[in-house]
C-alpha cells in the first residue's frame, strides 16, 4: 500500500457497505493507524461496519469541523510527513466534497504530499445523474440563506442562472427545514421550472422525483428529518 492521504467515502445512510463501497476501500483502510475526521463517534462507528474486528482503540482520530484551526489541520499530516498513511473520513458521502476535509486535502497538495481519493458514493452526483438535468454543467451551491428575504433572492437568482446558463443549480437544507425550503421554493420559482428533489439516496427508501414547481404543489412527499438535495433546471 502506498503512503498517502486517503479520502475514504462514507455510506450516505444505513446503507451495506458492498452496495456502496467497492472492497478495494476495505483494504486501504485496515493498513490506516491515523484518521482525520469531521465527527470522531461516526467515524468510528463507520470503521467498524466496515471491519467488525478492527481495533478502534488502536486507532488515532484527529477531529477536522469548522472550529479546527489552520495550524492544528496542519500539524495532523505529520504522520503522514513521517512515511506513515492516513485516512479523512466526512459524516457522509465523500470527503472534502462541500466538507471541511477540503482544507486538510489543500494544506497535503502544497506540501506536495500524495493524495488518493476513493471511489463511493456523492449525494451531488447521483442526484444529477437521477434528475433528468443538465450534466455538463451544474453548481452546488451548500446552505441557503434562512433570513426569508434573502433565500427568496437567492433562489430566484439560482432560477435565473438555470435559465440565462443552462446550468443545473443544487442546494441542501438542514433535514428539519426541508418542508420550509419546498415551500420557499414553490413561492418564489416559475410555474414550469422543473424541481428534483433527492432524498435517502442510496437507502432503501431512496427517493428522486422530479416535476415541474406547478405539478408539486399538493403532492409533497413528507421529508421531515431526511437528508435531501434540492436541484433547480429550466
Amino acid at each position: 500500500m502506498e503512503t498517502a492521504l486517503y479520502l475514504l467515502p462514507v455510506t450516505l445512510g444505513d446503507t451495506s457497505i458492498e452496495k456502496v463501497l467497492p472492497s478495494y476501500n476495505a483494504e486501504i483502510i485496515r493498513g490506516i493507524r491515523h484518521f482525520i475526521v469531521e465527527d470522531i463517534r461516526s467515524a468510528r462507528r463507520f470503521l467498524k461496519k466496515v471491519d467488525h474486528d478492527i481495533d478502534i482503540d488502536s486507532l488515532t482520530f484527529y477531529p477536522l469541523n469548522k472550529h479546527t484551526s489552520p495550524e492544528d489541520i496542519s500539524s495532523y499530516l505529520k504522520p503522514l510527513i513521517d512515511g506513515a498513511s492516513m485516512g479523512v473520513i466526512s459524516e457522509a458521502g465523500c470527503p472534502a466534497v462541500a466538507d471541511p476535509g477540503a482544507d486538510v486535502v489543500a494544506i497535503a497538495q502544497r506540501k506536495k504530499l500524495k493524495v488518493v481519493p476513493l471511489v463511493g458514493p456523492s449525494s451531488i452526483i447521483l442526484s444529477v445523474m437521477a434528475s433528468g438535468f443538465n450534466g455538463q454543467s451544474f453548481a452546488f451551491h451548500g446552505y441557503l440563506p434562512i433570513e426569508p428575504r434573502e433565500r427568496s433572492k437567492k433562489l430566484k437568482a439560482l432560477e435565473q442562472r438555470a435559465y440565462t446558463e443552462n446550468q443545473t443549480q443544487l442546494f441542501i437544507e438542514t433535514p428539519y427545514r426541508n418542508h420550509k425550503m419546498i415551500e420557499d421554493i414553490l413561492q418564489n420559482c416559475r410555474p414550469q421550472t422543473k424541481l428534483c428533489i433527492a432524498a435517502n439516496i442510496t437507502c432503501d427508501d431512496e427517493y428522486i422525483q422530479t416535476r415541474a414547481v406547478k405539478d408539486w404543489k399538493g403532492n409533497l412527499p413528507d421529508l421531515s428529518k431526511i437528508p435531501c438535495i434540492f436541484l433547480l433546471y429550466k
